[in-house]
């Protein structure tokens, strides 16, 4: 709600936002280097964590892989998370997990806007003109 109680309607703003649910204080974030077409995302960098906010579309599946730690809040979208052989299809408000070293894919059926937190602060690299 806005100062004066009225509900603030969130699909406008992201129309003002590039079509994402991240405000410009998001989007003016450094950009991660990321060879997927149709992938982006903006890097909160700590000394031992990254956060990623991510804006991706319906590119299809993302290959098998593992790292470090991965937490992750769906904030708009659809996507099926393989995680160490299970599966199952996240949604805007769900949340998960994944552990050190655990194999996952994902597949995104919708367009998806995702924060994702990782145990490493090298995890991904800034993207340079």
């Amino acid at each position: 709600m806005n100062e004066k109680g009225d509900k603030l309607d969130m699909k406008n703003f992201m129309k003002q936002w590039d079509k994402t649910p991240y405000p410009e204080m998001i989007r003016k974030l450094p950009e991660i280097d990321i060879p997927i077409k149709g992938i982006r995302g903006w890097l909160l960098q700590s000394n031992d964590k990254q956060v990623v906010f991510f804006d991706i579309e319906p590119v299809g599946e993302m290959p098998s892989h593992s790292h470090c730690a991965q937490w992750g809040l769906m904030v708009e979208g659809e996507m099926r998370l393989n995680i160490g052989g299970k599966s199952r299809v996240y949604s805007k408000g769900d949340w998960y997990f994944i552990p050190e070293g655990v194999v996952h894919s994902a597949t995104f059926l919708t367009r998806v806007n995702v924060i994702d937190v990782f145990d490493d602060p090298g995890r991904y690299k800034i993207k340079t003109v």
